[in-house]
């Protein structure tokens, strides 16, 4: 039976919209990166499968990703997703046209955590370096020709999706400089105005921005600015966390004693009989603080959501029973620890694993229990405790986020005038002359995100808060 082109384009239009499960109209005005991030609890990758550039078998006896796996990383308690995908090796690398075979395989997989209510951003992965490994003023005119193209078509594609879905500009790009963080930010700009020019439900996405090598200490020194967007409070910035190396992914010992493999993390978890070099001597809790309140004070302060978009470690194979069973402890410390820390300092967590991980990908089976507990109970104490912001010993804001409504504790702060509370577009939904002690806010807040500004003679402070 033959069709007209006008009729094959409609079917195919109808398929598209009705495989989708669209949390708001067709075409709305989504919600705002902060507002997104406050539901966006858990993460989980999706690894080694479609940024395999021949196809998402090709890795690790990678298989295909079914439904059934999705449902088996709801169920163990993650709500949201990245899928690390490749496009180079799926398109005409002289034309940059992606195949349409390979577009609608990877709705397929961003489908399926949809359907389980779960947030899903797919990137531009490693993707054979196209981008990754060319920071370069020379390179930038033809990358940020690929950038354009490429993520035109894939915006295009997905521009019915809502508020589920989010883009990620890049992975790791290797920006080393101030020179490469600009030429990184040109391809960050391309990106953003490749997405923004399709329309649609894209106008309001939000969008995360990769650091320079998606490094904490990079990105503290050398981003500082992020790409214009026409529309407001839509930007992520993106880091990874692999610290320290020797623990999280050397998966052999060097030749220098600090090439050798840690199998001990945390104060509390150090062997005593084991050769010493075997305990981590960099890296851990004091450091884990220290980096993540960077991204904290630097980008979610000042209403810029973070993402780990991946932290992962090694689980090793010991000889000696007691110490197999001291770097099993330790390993799931690790990760209880550094979950814990990145939630209760508003950062979202996304573990790196591939298949036979944690998961069998085949059958969907939880195999990794230990692993998966690790990391939901420090995510389950990060939002038990709701530690305090606080701005310095007289005055805090607790608990953040918050139900039904937030304190503001004062404790003989001179000079204090006047707390104003804003939404996102900067109205003043809420305004108060505060009292010393404890002053009660945010009863009357519809959930979502908002600025507490609190004004005094000749200074200001100010916060975020999140309603539940």
């Amino acid at each position: 039976m033959k069709m007209n082109l006008r009729a094959v384009k409609s079917i195919r239009l109808a398929v598209i919209i009705a495989g989708l499960a669209i949390s708001s109209s067709l075409f709305a005005e989504l919600p705002t990166a902060p507002q997104l991030a406050s539901k966006m609890k858990v993460g989980w990758n999706l690894g080694n499968t479609l940024e395999a550039p021949g196809g998402e078998t090709t890795w690790n006896g990678g298989v295909m990703t079914t439904q059934k796996l999705i449902d088996s990383v709801k169920m163990a308690g993650f709500n949201t997703v990245r899928l690390p995908v490749a496009w180079f090796s799926h398109s005409d690398t002289v034309t940059n046209v992606i195949k349409d075979a390979w577009l609608s395989r990877v709705r397929e997989v961003v489908n399926y955590c949809i359907k389980d209510s779960m947030y899903v951003i797919i990137n531009i992965h490693w993707d054979s370096g196209w981008l990754e490994k060319h920071i370069t003023v020379a390179d930038s005119a033809r990358v940020n020709a690929r950038q354009k193209a490429y993520w035109t078509q894939i915006a295009n594609y997905f521009k019915y999706y809502g508020d589920h879905l989010l883009f990620a500009s890049a992975n790791e790009p290797d920006a080393k400089d101030a020179t490469g963080m600009a030429v990184l930010l040109s391809y960050h700009q391309t990106f953003v105005n490749a997405v923004r020019s399709t329309g649609g439900n894209n106008t309001t996405r939000s969008l995360i921005i990769q650091a320079p090598q998606t490094n904490i200490e990079l990105s503290n020194s050398l981003m500082n600015k992020m790409p214009v967007d026409p529309t407001p409070n839509r930007l992520m910035v993106e880091v990874h966390y692999y610290t320290p190396w020797q623990f999280c992914i050397m998966d052999k010992d060097g030749t220098y004693s600090w090439e050798k493999m840690y199998y001990y993390w945390g104060k509390d978890f150090h062997s005593k009989t084991d050769d010493p070099i075997r305990n981590a001597s960099y890296g851990e809790e004091a450091y884990v603080e220290s980096a993540l309140n960077l991204m904290k004070t630097k980008f979610v302060d000042n209403g810029i959501p973070v993402i780990i978009g991946e932290y992962a470690a090694i689980r090793r194979k010991l000889s000696n029973p007691t110490d197999q069973a001291l770097h099993d402890a330790s390993f799931a410390n690790y990760f209880k620890y550094v979950t814990k820390s990145m939630i209760s300092k508003g950062i979202i967590p996304y573990c790196w694993d591939i298949n036979m991980g944690m998961f069998n990908r085949s059958t969907g089976k939880l195999l990794d229990v230990a692993l998966k507990n690790a990391i939901m109970q420090g995510a389950q104490e990060a939002q038990a405790t709701a530690i305090p912001h606080v701005f310095e010993s007289k005055l805090s804001v607790y608990p953040n986020p918050f139900q039904t409504a937030f304190t503001l504790d004062i404790e003989n702060l001179s000079g204090l005038k006047q707390v104003v509370i804003t939404d996102m577009l900067g109205k003043v939904v809420e305004s108060s002359n505060p009292q010393s002690g404890r002053n009660l806010f945010g009863e009357r807040l519809k959930p979502g995100v908002y600025v507490v500004r609190i004004v005094g003679n000749n200074w200001s402070k100010t916060a975020m808060v999140i309603k539940e």
